[in-house]
């Protein structure tokens, strides 16, 4: 929801509006290049159409994401890209929206208690089945650590038991979190077994009938608020043939304290058993205790939408590099307390929408035709689970093997120019080190991710392509702003996402500032042409979990 503005306000917006707070294309060291015009008026234009009330949070399948397709269709037909479908810019995206029962309960029974967690507050569970009524009645618990089968890491939680029919309850993150041991897995960094999607997926193929997630705010990265306003209310999943029917009946998150009350109620300690399970060896503990669920939904067919654009290639047409943004967010949630219902997204990520439309504008200026084409990708649904490019993915309109790279922009830089640049997920790829040439190029050096526990580089648009074997990257701004220093850097960003990460407080406010997020699209743009312009196909480097399916895929 727009906030009203007063008059030192309305000048500012002014101000950005009509451009003249766009940067000058200079970098900490002064350095002057040709960084593609980027203006700050006309990225602020965009994000304050996509981030409107008018657009509702842009969910899929609702008015919103009718007028923000035709918003970015337009955009992209206004610059001259082509179509990427045919004679459309639009690739459809079937899907399955299920609205979830907001009065479900998750009752678990003991031999000493009956403990009843209602939605919202203490569970928030969903099912991704596409059917109209789920019931799981005293289904036996039991308690798998993290979750994790990984056989690189010598690492089984579900050895030596049978979960089929069974409530699995697991830890979030991964045991390298946990312990801060670099020998485990990744050390702190998060690995993709860390993941919430990697762990639902895993105790569907276990057989499980239910998948329970404890939340624990420092090993999410986020804290319960964002998980009600995630996953409460509808939920979307790419249409299958069967419906879904190969995933555990219900999967959910539960509180701390909801654990916590569980695992005493069992006998246990909830702490202890932590602790036991981030040791190597870990064999899984039936818990004394049965669960029930019942839940009434609602199931919708939706067909939403990617929005393709294509530059072709004067001379290697047939190869493309991808810029992606996904233009998706939540609807407008009517229980929220206040006046203010409505997530506007604008950080997340209009912004990222608003660089996707500007890089195109930039490489349609004269004389800057690229030699490999160029696809721009606007996706769906990344918020339910990186899905448009999760499907863009399985039906490529470029194919995967000429697929140079995935660019992916995601709540671009709002809080000024800084000094350095972050790579996440520094290490898989060659593109590290186009990066760090481009940032070099304007000054900046890398710094290292200063949270890799959060697992970010497994949470946004390029990874599909990263797990289809595709070179995908995301770059960042630092936190050593360049004109207060570090502390001072670190402290607006760490301010800003307790309060508005997925909140209806993500809105265009009159202290953006444009001049950062300019500056690193100026250093995607150069990354872009040099990939456009070259022979060689960037890969994974020794040791990458991608890298394998990428060498099968190039013949190697």
């Amino acid at each position: 929801m727009e906030r009203k503005l007063g008059i030192a306000a309305a000048i500012l917006v002014a101000a950005v509006m009509t451009g003249s707070t766009a940067c000058a294309g200079k970098g900490p060291a002064g350095k002057a290049s040709d960084q593609g015009g980027f203006d700050a008026g006309a990225l602020a234009a965009h994000v304050r159409v996509l981030a409107s009330d008018e657009y509702e949070g842009r969910a899929p399948g609702s008015k919103g994401e009718d007028l923000t397709v035709a918003y970015i269709s337009g955009e992209f037909g206004k610059l001259g890209l082509k179509p990427g479908v045919g004679e459309s810019y639009i690739q459809d995206v079937p899907m399955v929206e299920i609205t979830n029962d907001p009065q479900a309960v998750l009752r678990v029974k003991n031999a000493k208690s009956d403990l009843a967690f209602p939605a919202g507050t203490a569970f928030v569970g969903w099912t991704l089945r596409a059917q109209d009524l789920i019931e799981v009645a005293d289904s036996e618990m039991v308690f798998v650590g993290y979750g994790v089968v990984a056989p690189e890491q010598g690492w089984n939680d579900y050895a030596g038991q049978d979960v089929r029919g069974k409530t699995v309850v697991m830890l979030v993150n991964d045991p390298g979190f946990a312990t801060k041991d670099p020998d485990l897995f990744n050390g702190k960094a998060m690995t993709y077994y860390g993941r919430w999607v990697y762990k639902f997926e895993e105790a569907a193929r276990q057989g499980a009938a239910g998948a329970v997630l404890v939340h624990e705010t420092e090993a999410a990265s986020y804290g319960w608020e964002v998980v009600h306003n995630s996953w409460m209310g509808a939920r979307y999943s790419l249409s299958t043939p069967d419906g879904n029917a190969s995933r555990c009946d219900f999967e959910s998150w539960i509180s701390l304290d909801s654990a916590k009350a569980i695992f005493a109620g069992a006998g246990l300690d909830f702490d202890a058993m932590k602790a036991a399970a981030n040791k190597p060896g870990f064999k899984a503990v039936p818990l004394p205790a049965r669960a029930s669920v019942t839940m009434h939904n609602s199931i919708r067919p939706v067909m939403s939408r990617n929005v393709i654009g294509i530059i072709p290639g004067t001379k290697r047409p047939d190869e493309s590099v991808i810029y992606v943004a996904h233009w998706d967010h939540f609807p407008p949630n009517p229980s929220l307390p206040g006046e203010d219902k409505i997530f506007n997204g604008a950080l997340d990520n209009a912004s990222g929408v608003a660089g996707l439309i500007e890089t195109a504008r930039a490489f349609m200026r004269p004389g800057a035709a690229p030699e490999r084409s160029i696809l721009f990708l606007a996706s769906t649904a990344e918020e339910q689970g990186i899905l448009g490019t999760e499907y863009y993915v399985s039906h490529p309109v470029v194919p995967l093997a000429r697929t140079i790279a995935a660019l992916n922009f995601e709540s671009l830089n709002i809080w000024g120019r800084t000094k350095d640049v972050i790579i996440i997920g520094y290490g898989q790829c060659d593109l590290d080190e186009y990066i760090e040439a481009a940032a070099a190029g304007q000054g900046r050096v890398l710094s290292p991710d200063p949270t890799p526990e959060d697992g970010g580089y497994f949470r946004s648009d390029h990874f599909p392509f990263a797990r289809a074997g595709v070179p995908a990257m995301m770059a960042a701004s630092g936190t050593d702003d360049l004109e207060k220093g570090p502390e001072y850097g670190k402290k607006i960003r760490d301010a800003w996402g307790p309060a508005n990460y997925h909140q209806p407080s993500d809105e265009l406010t009159p202290d953006w500032k444009f001049d950062g997020m300019i500056e690193d699209l100026e250093m995607y743009y150069a990354i872009g042409r040099r990939l456009v312009r070259e022979m060689m196909f960037p890969g994974w480097k020794p040791g990458s979990e991608f890298k394998a399916k990428r060498d099968a895929m190039m013949g190697k």
